[in-house]
C-alpha cells in the first residue's frame, strides 16, 4: 500500500523533487584542469584574434580613457613616476595615494595564499586549495615557477608586469591586466572564455563566435556608428560593457577579484540591464529572483563551486551563472554553448529552430531547468517562450515591410529634401540601428525611429522576458503591450504619410 501511495505521489508531482535529487550527479562533471591547455599557444592566439581597433580604424581615434577599456591596444604607462619598485613598494605607496585598491588587494585570495593552502575538507572555499596547487604546478611547468616552489602571494607586480617577476620599471613596464594576463595562472578559466570564439552558427545567422563575450569588443569596433560618431566621448559608454573580450574585471571587480561575488546577479547587472537587454531586471522581477531576493541573498554560500550550488550552497532558485555557466552537466566560462536566439529575434533564427543544432541546445536547457522543475514543465515553458518570441517577430516583421516600403517609394518625411547620409561608414536604410545614435535633418524621421526602438529595444525586450520568465516583461509592461504600441504608431505614420502624398499628388495636378 505504502509503495503505491508513493507511485501515486510521485506522478502528481510532476515527478519535480525525484529530478532535483537525481539529476544532481550528472550536473557535477568537472572541467579539464589547466595542464590540460597550451598557455602559450592560447595567448598567441588571443593576441592575433584580437581587433584592435577594428576594421574602421581609419575613422576614429582612441580617447585617454579607452586605454582602460582596451589595454591590449591603447594602454600606455604613466610617465609621471620614473624608478624601478618591487611589490612591497608598490603597497606602502598605493596604501597612501589609493588605499581603496590595497584594501581589496588586501581582502583578495590573491594576498592570502597561505590561507588558502590552511583550508580544511568542510569549508566551502577547500576547492581552491587544489586549484592553487595546480596553478602553481602550471607555473613551474612553464619555468615561471622554480620546482617545488609555491607562490608567496599574487602581488601587484605579478599582474602589472609579468607573473614571477619581483619587481617593474614602473615607467615602462607596467601594465594594465588583460585576459591573457589574468590566463597566465588561471589557464583553464582563459581557454574555456576563449572557446567561446568556436561558436558557429549553422545557418550563418551569426559570424563566427558570435554574440559572445569572447567577441564583443569586435562587435563594438566593429559597429558602423559607433566607429563615425564623433561625440567620442558618448561612444565610448559601449566599450564599458564591450570589453569583456580585453579583461576579465568586468565580472571579477577588481582588486578582490572575488569568484563568490561574480556568481551574484548583481555581478552582471551593470551589462546586462537596459532598453535592448534587460537581463537583469526581467531575472529581478521573475520568481526566481524574488526568491533570491527573499530567501538566498542572505542565506545562499557563494563560496561553493557552481557545480556544487544545489547540494552545498543551498541555492533555491537558479542565477545567471547558475544557468549561463552550465551545459549537458559541466560548468565552465564558455558562456554560449545554449545560446539558440542569440543577441535579438531573427527570422534566420525562427524559421530553423527546428533543425538538429537547435533542437539539442533546447534539450540542454531542458536538463538544466530539469535540476529543479520536471522535464515536462521546462519543454512546456520553453515551447511558449519560443512561440511567444515568434509571434513578437512576425508583428515587428510586418511593422519593418511597412517602413521600407515608405523608404522604398522615397516618402519618408524629408527623404528628397533633408536626409543627410549618416556618417561614415554607416550607410543610409529605414529603421537602421544608426539612427538610435544620430540625428540630422530628417535622418532618421519619425517613423524610422519608432521602428529602430521596436526591434532593438521591444522585441529584444519581449524575448528576455520570456526567456527570463517575468510575465510583466513581455506581456503588459514591456514586451508585447510595448510592440503594440510601436505597431500602431507605424501604421499610424504610414497612412498620414500616404495620404498627404495622395493630396500633394492632386493638388499638382489641379496646378497644371
Amino acid at each position: 500500500m505504502k509503495a503505491r501511495f508513493a507511485i501515486l505521489l510521485f506522478i502528481l508531482i510532476g515527478a519535480s523533487s525525484y529530478i532535483v535529487h537525481t539529476r544532481q550527479l550528472p550536473v557535477v562533471t568537472a572541467v579539464s584542469s589547466s595542464a590540460a591547455y597550451d598557455y602559450e599557444a592560447l595567448k598567441d592566439k588571443y593576441y592575433a584574434d584580437h581587433p584592435g581597433k577594428g576594421k574602421y580604424a581609419d575613422l576614429w581615434e582612441p580617447i585617454p580613457i579607452q586605454q582602460y577599456w582596451n589595454p591590449v591596444s591603447f594602454y600606455e604607462p604613466p610617465g609621471t613616476l620614473i624608478g624601478n619598485f618591487n611589490a612591497e613598494e608598490c603597497v606602502e605607496c598605493h596604501l597612501a595615494i589609493n588605499p581603496g585598491w590595497v584594501h581589496a588587494w588586501k581582502d583578495s585570495g590573491h594576498a592570502n595564499l597561505d590561507d588558502i593552502r590552511s583550508l580544511k575538507d568542510d569549508d566551502p572555499r577547500f576547492y581552491k586549495k587544489a586549484k592553487l596547487e595546480e596553478i602553481e604546478k602550471e607555473l613551474q611547468s612553464r619555468g615561471v615557477l622554480a620546482a617545488g616552489k609555491q607562490l608567496e602571494s599574487v602581488s601587484c607586480i605579478d599582474c602589472h608586469a609579468g607573473v614571477g617577476k619581483t619587481s617593474m620599471q614602473h615607467e615602462t613596464e607596467l601594465k594594465m591586466p588583460d585576459r591573457a594576463m589574468c590566463g597566465a595562472c588561471h589557464v583553464q578559466e582563459f581557454a574555456e572564455a576563449e572557446a567561446e570564439k568556436e561558436q558557429k552558427w549553422p545557418q550563418g545567422q551569426w559570424p563566427d563566435g558570435h554574440p559572445s563575450h569572447a567577441m564583443d569588443w569586435k562587435a563594438n569596433v566593429e559597429t558602423a556608428i559607433w566607429a563615425g560618431m564623433s561625440q567620442r566621448e558618448v561612444a565610448q559608454g559601449c566599450d564599458m560593457c564591450h570589453y569583456q573580450q580585453n579583461k576579465c574585471d568586468g565580472c571579477h571587480t577588481r582588486h578582490t577579484f572575488s569568484a563568490a561575488e561574480a556568481r551574484k546577479p548583481e555581478a552582471c547587472a551593470t551589462c546586462h540591464n537596459g532598453v535592448d537587454h534587460n537581463e537583469f531586471e526581467n531575472y529581478m522581477l521573475s520568481k526566481h529572483g524574488v526568491i533570491y531576493e527573499t530567501m538566498g541573498k542572505d542565506k545562499w554560500n557563494f563560496e561553493v563551486q557552481l557545480k556544487d550550488h544545489l547540494t552545498e550552497g543551498n541555492y533555491t532558485a537558479p542565477t545567471c551563472a547558475t544557468c549561463h555557466f552550465e551545459y549537458k552537466g559541466e560548468y565552465s566560462h564558455n558562456l554560449v554553448r545554449k545560446v539558440r536566439w542569440a543577441f535579438n529575434p531573427t527570422p534566420a533564427i525562427a524559421d530553423n529552430l527546428d533543425q538538429p543544432w537547435f533542437e539539442e541546445r533546447k534539450q540542454a536547457w531542458v536538463d538544466s531547468c530539469a535540476q529543479c522543475h520536471s522535464a515536462r514543465f521546462a519543454k512546456a515553458w520553453l515551447d511558449t517562450a519560443d512561440k511567444g518570441i515568434i509571434q513578437g517577430l512576425e508583428v515587428e516583421q510586418e511593422a519593418k515591410q511597412i517602413v521600407q516600403k515608405l523608404y522604398d517609394d522615397g516618402l519618408l518625411v524629408g527623404q528628397k529634401t533633408n536626409r543627410p547620409a549618416p556618417p561614415e561608414p554607416a550607410e543610409d536604410a529605414p529603421g537602421d540601428f544608426f539612427g538610435l545614435f544620430f540625428a540630422q535633418g530628417n535622418n532618421p524621421s519619425l517613423v524610422d525611429r519608432t521602428h529602430a526602438e521596436m526591434w532593438e529595444h521591444d522585441l529584444i525586450k519581449h524575448y528576455k522576458g520570456l526567456m527570463h520568465v517575468n510575465p510583466g516583461g513581455f506581456t503588459y509592461s514591456e514586451g508585447w503591450a510595448r510592440l503594440m504600441r510601436r505597431y500602431t504608431e507605424i501604421q499610424d505614420q504610414n497612412t498620414q504619410i500616404r495620404e498627404l502624398a495622395e493630396l500633394k499628388k492632386k493638388v499638382e495636378e489641379l496646378s497644371k
